[in-house]
């Protein structure tokens, strides 16, 4: 499959939220390393700026958002599984004019790319409730369409 630009941001991200789990790092300073690096050329900036602000500046709202979804704490998520799930709440509560399906669908490439090896049903199952929660009304009319 081929990596867009907007999927190559995520997968910045991404990256950027495993150093800052594992290692700390301070989120300035992930930022300005990532853009630095070579993938970074090829993501969507704009895109990678608006997601990294996102979801380091509202990273425990969003955990809490996922949280009544989860089987488990959120620390006791692998770095890669939680990453990928706040992306995906991010953009579910912030870019309203992607269409949940894409949401989720991407969260799913990313976990397919990067997690581990059922972990794309987890991040499935867990963004699709949180969808029904924050997109109840996509949700319906997609559900309406079809079913006309």
């Amino acid at each position: 499959m081929k990596t867009t630009p907007r999927r190559r941001a995520r997968e910045l991200v991404l990256q950027g939220l495993y150093e800052r789990q594992v290692g700390g790092a301070d989120p300035a300073i992930v930022a300005s390393d990532l853009a630095a690096s070579p993938g970074h050329l090829r993501a969507d900036q704009p895109y990678f700026a608006e997601l990294w602000k996102g979801v380091t500046e509202d990273y425990e709202t969003l955990l809490a958002a996922l949280a009544p979804h989860l089987d488990r704490a959120p620390a006791a998520l692998s770095p890669i599984e939680r990453g990928i799930l706040v992306i995906g709440a991010w953009e579910l509560r912030q870019r309203l004019e992607i269409p949940y399906k894409v949401v989720i669908n991407e969260a799913v490439e990313l976990g397919k790319s990067y997690g581990a090896t059922d972990g794309h049903k987890y991040v499935n199952g867990v963004l699709d409730k949180l969808a029904a929660d924050l997109r109840r009304h996509e949700i319906a009319a997609a559900r309406s369409d079809t079913a006309s």
